[in-house]
């Protein structure tokens, strides 16, 4: 990408519309000291804070209000290391701040769960406590190793053989000294194949050592052999455990996971993974479970609890519909290899307040500290492409102007968004009317600056290329960029073919305030993540360690529960009705009390007074008003539909991850794009991805961050 216009004499004006995890990521890559000064940074923001998808407020008795369940996990390497330099840069004192360091800000949270239906016809939470591996996401010198397909299949071909060895520990497993060379290596598993399952237990570990480091150093054994080996052992291990599958959940479990493993093994040998330049990509046309089915998994296996999770936690269903999950297979695989074998110090972090308190404030207050500046409520309307007919021969087009509607219009000009709870600099759940002109009447008013229903104005602003600024970072919500770019569309067909693939979905999101704690709800274990349960919230964490870091003036929750899952989609002409965004907060608002009516007692057995009855007295009002009774005390607590363009979660559906457009494609000279929704080298939306895409827009733009220091990132 080249300069527009010639730059030799100032700073380049950098605009970035959008302040969520990418946008404010390629806001501080773009003034990092490194940098030297070269860009002047501004960020127009819709309404009045910081987020996107990951915004949060305080609301009533300063409770934090999200837009969902965000937890961090331990192979987020590039967003814990601009987080951590984050908090470096502020220098917060702890004795004035309770979250002044990036540890005070993230607390390892290794243990989880999925939620498992026993074919004894009930729900059996499967939980685990994950070991730490050495070191924390982050650190200084943290480079994830450059995998082949054949490291990663070794690696799980090593777990299925630990799990399976401490499953029978009576069973002292493989003691045979490992082959030293391809003549015995090769000898070892044509041995197996003749014996198959008359070879037993301890021969079955033994063949999972060979199958190992067969797939480690994989161009010692052709494909042939190594498919008849795989499909030996898995014949020898699935005798093993067939007798034990209706009668043992634990031993189920450790069987589906097995045959999981060993369908993935199957399937890259077989597709040719191991030596293919495009690694797991490759297989991104095919629905993940549609894949393990072609490459002999069961039907047990393809839905178990592992599996539903793994959907489940990436909202992976088309159009929103739990009927029709369906995700990329080459991501999905890549996505759960890298978060089981490269985390470090937790499989997940759990964040100390809010993530606009523990994410988003940082970032401001440090951005501000560089020379940032932030435009709140300003809401694009689109994006205006230059004279394609004054173009030279290969010239790329650029962006000339972006429209956009002032919302509100802030006294004095600069608007401070923060508001202080325990010495804590958080986002409010409101905008701060006193700022703005006209505030007390645009409040009566009922404005809504972040629903995209509502269009009202104050003003309206254009930004020209050359006046007002050089370079634009287009890093909105996926579901708002095709109304913004249509011009972008008609001038590049590559731009109008991305926007016809990425698909994006709703979600929903429910969050409760208990007076009784988990143990007294019949919940016997530690706060838990845990993913695979019932529709419509599949998802659950436990969140009480938040009410410190609350203000609530009488009682203090004894338990907090936050719960999400996908939402249906609607017809777009539904879409279009400005009725639209209350109806479907309406429909979570049914769906969060049905649920705590039929489904939470499978988790809470002591939490309903008579079967489908949950004891709504357990849920605490902040709002001080007076008491309410039965089910209307729900409407004390919080919830919300993501249905705002912004909000809206982009998803990885078979087919589509082709079309979808890098930061680094120089489609328009002076513009570059930054969301979990572009081709960022790990393509499903979550705060990894979207940290990885702000950083390779800086990369376009500066050359900096460098490429091969953009962890995970390793397209060609």
């Amino acid at each position: 990408m080249k300069a527009f216009p010639d730059m030799t004499e100032r700073r380049a004006r950098v605009a970035i519309v959008g302040g969520g995890c990418a946008g404010v990521t390629a806001a501080f890559e773009l003034t990092r000291p490194e940098q030297q000064g070269r860009f002047d940074v501004t960020v127009y923001q819709l309404g009045w804070r910081l987020g996107g998808k990951g915004a949060s407020g305080r609301g009533p008795s300063a409770r934090i209000e999200e837009h969902g369940l965000h937890l961090w996990m331990g192979f987020y390497e590039n967003a814990f290391r601009v987080m951590r330099e984050c908090y470096e840069l502020l220098g917060r004192d702890r004795d004035r701040c309770p979250i002044a360091t990036w540890t005070d800000a993230f607390v390892p949270d290794p243990f989880t769960g999925i939620a498992d239906w026993s074919p004894s016809g009930r729900w059996l939470p499967w939980r685990v406590d994950l070991p730490p591996f050495e070191g924390m996401p982050g650190d200084p010198g943290n480079v994830n190793p450059r995998w082949t397909v054949g490291d990663y299949l070794a690696r799980s071909i090593a777990l299925v053989r630990t799990v399976l060895t401490a499953a029978r520990a009576e069973t002292p497993g493989a003691q045979s000294a490992p082959p030293g060379s391809q003549a015995e290596l090769l000898e070892g598993m044509f041995r197996f194949i003749k014996l198959g399952a008359l070879a037993g237990y301890t021969a079955a570990l033994e063949a999972l050592q060979l199958m190992e480091l067969a797939l480690a150093g994989a161009r010692r054994v052709p494909d042939n052999t190594l498919l008849r080996f795989h499909d030996a052992v898995a014949a020898a291990l699935r005798a093993q455990f067939e007798r034990f599958i209706e009668s043992d959940d634990e031993m189920r479990r450790l069987w589906e996971i097995a045959d999981l493993v060993l369908a993935v093994v199957r399937g890259s040998v077989r597709f040719g993974l191991l030596f293919d330049p495009r690694g797991f990509d490759a297989i991104d046309d095919y629905d993940c479970r549609d894949w393990l089915r072609m490459n002999g998994a069961s039907e047990r296996s393809v839905n178990s609890a592992f599996v539903r999770a793994l959907y489940d936690l990436a909202f992976a269903y088309e159009g929103g519909d739990t009927a029709r999950p369906r995700v990329a297979a080459g991501q999905a695989v890549r996505g759960a290899l890298r978060a089981f074998f490269t985390y470090r110090g937790s499989f997940f972090f759990k964040m100390r307040a809010g993530m606009g308190d523990v994410v988003f404030a940082p970032f401001y207050e440090a951005l501000k500290v560089r020379g940032v500046r932030f435009e709140f409520f300003h809401r694009l309307e689109g994006l205006r492409v230059g004279d394609v007919g004054a173009l030279a021969p290969g010239e790329p087009p650029h962006i000339a102007a972006l429209d956009f509607d002032v919302q509100a219009k802030v006294r004095g000009g600069v608007y401070d968004p923060l508001t202080d709870v325990h010495g804590l600099p958080c986002w409010p759940s409101e905008p701060d009317w006193s700022q703005l002109e006209d505030g007390e009447r645009l409040r009566d008013e009922g404005r809504r600056f972040e629903s995209h229903w509502d269009t009202r104005r104050v003003d309206t602003r254009t930004l020209e290329v050359g006046r007002d600024f050089d370079f634009v970072v287009l890093a909105v919500g996926v579901g708002a960029v095709r109304g913004l770019t249509k011009e972008l569309a008609e001038t590049s067909p590559r731009w109008r073919e991305m926007l016809d693939n990425i698909p994006s979905v709703p979600t929903q999101a429910a969050q409760v305030w208990l007076s009784a704690d988990m143990r007294q709800l019949g919940w016997e274990d530690a706060p838990i993540n845990l993913s695979g349960f019932v529709e419509p919230f599949d998802t659950w964490a436990d969140m009480t360690h938040l009410a410190s870091l609350e203000r609530w003036s009488t009682t203090t929750p004894r338990a907090i529960a936050y719960f999400c899952n996908v939402l249906r989609d609607a017809p777009e002409d539904a879409q279009r009705d400005p009725a639209y965004p209350d109806a479907r907060r309406e429909e979570v608002r049914q769906n969060a009390i049905r649920f705590l009516d039929r489904d939470v007692v499978h988790l809470w057995p002591k939490a309903t007074s008579a079967p489908g009855t949950f004891r709504w007295e357990l849920l605490l009002d902040a709002s001080g008003a007076a008491p309410r009774t039965g089910q209307a005390r729900f409407d004390t607590q919080y919830w919300t539909a993501n249905v705002n363009p912004t909000d809206r979660y982009a998803l990885s559906l078979p087919g589509t991850l082709r079309h979808r457009i890098s930061p680094l494609d120089p489609l328009f000279d002076n513009l570059t794009i930054a969301g979990d929704w572009t081709d960022s080298g790990f393509n499903e939306g979550c705060v990894e991805a979207a940290v990885m895409s702000g950083r390779l827009a800086s990369h376009a733009l500066s050359g900096l961050p460098a490429l091969e220091d953009i962890v995970g990132y390793d397209h060609p």
